[in-house]
């Protein structure tokens, strides 16, 4: 699985987050998700495929954790386009601004039990 296209789901960026914090068990993420433990376990094997995410045995359990250099390729990409892009003018990102705004807003006041199940 291409890096992009494993960053490109909401769930999936919210569980690299939540292991920024320190390792965890699939069970563990599942509570901090309204998603399914499956749908859990099948994104996290997106991110490892990826190689952003790596998982370590231990018992029955497996403990996931980030992967530091699974970022690279992005960072290499970011590099690339602020070496060959002209600076962006700072009301050029105010639409941007907003529409994170409206959607962060959407996303605390929707309840969760109505957001998908995504995997």
């Amino acid at each position: 699985m291409d890096v992009f296209a494993a960053l490109a789901d909401p769930v999936r960026r919210s569980l690299l987050l939540r292991l920024r914090r320190g390792s965890a068990r699939v069970v563990d993420l599942a509570a901090d998700h309204s998603i399914s433990r499956p749908a859990v376990s099948k994104h996290l094997r997106i991110l490892t495929d990826a190689g952003l995410v790596d998982a370590v045995p231990s018992g029955r359990e497996r403990h996931y954790h980030l992967v530091s250099s699974g970022v690279d390729p992005v960072q290499s990409y970011l590099d690339q386009l602020r070496r060959a892009a002209p600076p962006i003018p700072e009301h050029a990102l105010d639409g941007l601004d907003i529409e994170v705004r409206r959607t962060s807003r959407e996303c605390r006041s929707t309840p969760p039990d109505t957001k998908e199940n995504t995997a």
